[in-house]
């Protein structure tokens, strides 16, 4: 059969408030042109992001039934810990109450004035714990990724010769750690080659630097990897996952990314000093290490989580969901990073709005006219989250997991192209308020 149908079926349902265009008009300047600022029973169709917001399955909600709520030593975390274990081999398993935390913990204590963290390209709360510690993020993207308009099949890649460049010039002992992003969420959902993770373990072990995984869409990832890179066609996807992890000194996940969950994440590595100093943080910060921030029917969402998201008939329906809107922008030359990603539809906004200039935040203005054409909220990565660090101006449309149909992206894909007809009349926008730190949470714009 050509048609790939949706491997599941619906058990529960959620209203969808429709607004009119008049309404949106108001409800997005009461909102000072910020997407985050909406309210969500005002969005028709909403991709600001894709953690947390999917649906969980009938055994994860079965799960959450058996959750064991004891402070310390519970079952469910002890279950939790060996789905963690089996894909990972890490043999300490920190648990967390979403990603973000476990970056705050891990840079907290890698992290520092005068240390470097590199990345193929750092998301926004990586960048923003390791700045708060003080020390500095550096993106060391490989060139195919730099063109939007052109088709490789690993965009997310690290350069490596820029990287061991770097290791040479600031000093081996400056760099706290190398952290790959699979896939790479800032770089347009672009998986990773098991290629390009292998060749930059080896620099690491070289320079003797601890080599992590930012591991949220870690499935996604090596869907990719079976599809294009030679020598995985006949492997499972929790076989490549196993292989993965297998150089990596240790990982961070959120799990309301590949894992399904609504809340969570996790932190794993093999050093058992630095595991010790992780947990000593966390009883400070999260909750007891059995725990950690979440409760027990968490643990078992995700651990259930964990196991479905490496079925093979998901992952195809997943990639393909989204293949399916990027061909009908393709026949009205719409520009949007291309290939499309894991997770993702990433518009390019500097292509489509030419006439905004980066200053007057495209993307941003993008954002606010899917909105006020079709109620759809999407979120900007470009100037406004990145400011200096933008690779891009892109506005992505982060596909919830399990939660939308096709007739939704098809109707994703009328509002685009009804944007698209009438780009010329998008204005740019000014900021008139922004914090220190993921300043796009919260900032405040109006019109130019």
């Amino acid at each position: 059969m050509k048609t790939i149908i949706e491997p599941f079926k619906i058990k529960s349902v959620e209203p969808i408030h429709f607004t009119t265009a008049h309404e949106r008009a108001v409800l997005l300047q009461q909102a000072y042109y910020n997407p985050f600022l909406l309210k969500a029973k005002d969005v028709i169709i909403d991709l600001l992001t894709d953690s947390g917001t999917g649906a969980m399955s009938s055994e994860q909600w079965a799960g959450v039934m058996r959750g064991d709520e004891s402070y310390a030593g519970s079952d469910s975390f002890f279950r939790f810990e060996s789905a963690v274990k089996e894909l990972t081999a890490m043999p300490f398993i920190i648990p967390v109450h979403q990603g973000r935390a476990a970056e705050k913990i891990l840079f907290t204590i890698k992290g520092g004035e005068g240390k470097y963290v590199l990345s193929n390209t750092l998301f926004d709360t990586t960048r923003a714990n390791i700045e708060f510690s003080g020390a500095t993020g550096i993106d060391l993207l490989t060139n195919a990724a730099k063109d939007s308009a052109v088709s490789a099949p690993f965009k997310g890649n690290m350069d490596t010769e820029k990287l061991e460049a770097f290791v040479l010039e600031k000093g081996a002992e400056n760099i706290s750690l190398v952290i790959i992003t699979v896939t790479n969420n800032s770089g347009g959902g672009q998986p990773v080659s098991m290629a390009n993770i292998k060749a930059v373990k080896a620099i690491c072990v070289k320079y003797q630097i601890p080599m992590f995984i930012d591991a949220c869409r870690f499935a996604e990832n090596c869907y990719f990897i079976k599809q294009r890179e030679p020598g995985f066609e006949g492997m499972t996807i929790k076989a490549i996952a196993q292989e993965l992890f297998s150089y990596a000194d240790g990982c961070t996940m959120s799990a309301k990314k590949d894992a399904f969950a609504n809340i969570g994440g996790f932190l794993a590595v093999h050093d058992q000093q630095l595991a010790e100093e992780c947990r000593n943080l966390l009883i400070i910060t999260e909750g007891f290490p059995t725990y950690g921030g979440l409760a027990g029917r968490d643990l078992e969402a995700i651990a259930i989580g964990l196991q479905e998201i490496v079925d093979e008939d998901y992952l195809k329906y997943r990639i393909r969901s989204i293949e399916y809107i990027g061909e009908q922008l393709d026949g009205c030359g719409i520009p949007y990073l291309k290939p499309t990603g894991g997770h993702a539809l990433y518009l390019d906004a500097k292509a489509f709005l030419p006439h905004i200039p980066a200053h007057q935040f495209p993307g941003q203005a993008l954002c606010g006219a899917l909105y006020l054409e079709g109620g759809v909220r999407g979120v900007e990565i470009g100037s406004v989250m990145f400011g200096e660090h933008a690779q891009h101006e892109l506005v992505r449309l982060a596909i919830p997991r399990r939660t939308y149909t096709q007739s939704h992206m098809d109707y994703l894909a009328e509002v685009i192209i009804a944007v698209y007809a009438k780009r010329h009349e998008v204005r740019g926008l000014k900021m008139v308020y922004e914090t220190p730190f993921l300043r796009h949470f919260t900032a405040r714009f109006e019109w130019v």
